[in-house]
């Protein structure tokens, strides 16, 4: 089955909430004198959003590991797949995007972590408001894991089915990360050689 590319539109975030907001616009126009055929079925209606908003947010209260959004508590418990590095001639190092919205993460990341550490790559992952599936980049070399960015856009086409695959047997890979710069901006930079190696295990 092909990686989903987008969360389900029931499954979105801000929709709940964006439902009881416009029923309670509607209230203006659904009077209580109102005729009982309109008035009773717009009520239901509204108690079963709020219901689905209430559940929303006990449910989004429960952390789990990774979260809705794709972020990781802690690597205890998770089955890691270390995709080590491969030596080569074409580099396989890429940039993780979306670096700069995540500096004071990365910046406690290098501090605990050093330069040179591990990136879990969690598929599945998403930016809050958003419906769009990434590829999350989860920095897991100091005392727990930061998240530091998502994989590019062509990283993420390239690797999204095989690690989707691996998260749908509860396994996540493991890469090498640096951190470049000496102060902020960081960036970080992953290198996904030894995705090639676990690819070609998966298809054996």
């Amino acid at each position: 089955m092909p990686a989903l590319r987008s969360k389900p539109f029931l499954a979105w975030e801000p929709l709940p909430y964006l439902v009881v907001f416009v029923l309670l616009l509607l209230t203006g126009v659904v009077r209580p004198d109102g005729p009982p055929w309109l008035l009773w079925p717009f009520l239901v209606v509204l108690g079963a959003a709020v219901a689905w908003l209430v559940v929303g947010l006990v449910r989004g209260s429960r952390r789990s590991n990774p979260d809705q959004w794709g972020d990781l508590t802690t690597i205890d418990g998770l089955e890691l797949v270390d995709a080590a590095r491969v030596e080569r001639e074409v580099r396989a190092v890429v940039p993780v995007a979306d670096a700069h919205r995540h500096q004071p993460a990365i910046e406690l990341a290098r501090l605990y972590g050093g330069t040179e550490q591990h990136a879990v790559l969690v598929p599945r992952s998403s930016r809050w408001l958003s419906r769009r599936y990434r590829v999350g980049v989860q920095l897991v070399g100091g005392d727990r894991p930061r998240h530091a960015g998502f994989l590019s856009p062509a990283a993420d086409d390239r690797w999204r089915e095989l690690l989707d695959g691996l998260r749908e047997h509860g396994r996540y890979a493991r890469v090498p990360a640096l951190i470049t710069g000496g102060s902020r901006p960081y960036g970080v930079e992953v290198d996904l050689s030894g995705l090639e190696r676990l690819e070609g295990s998966a298809a054996e």
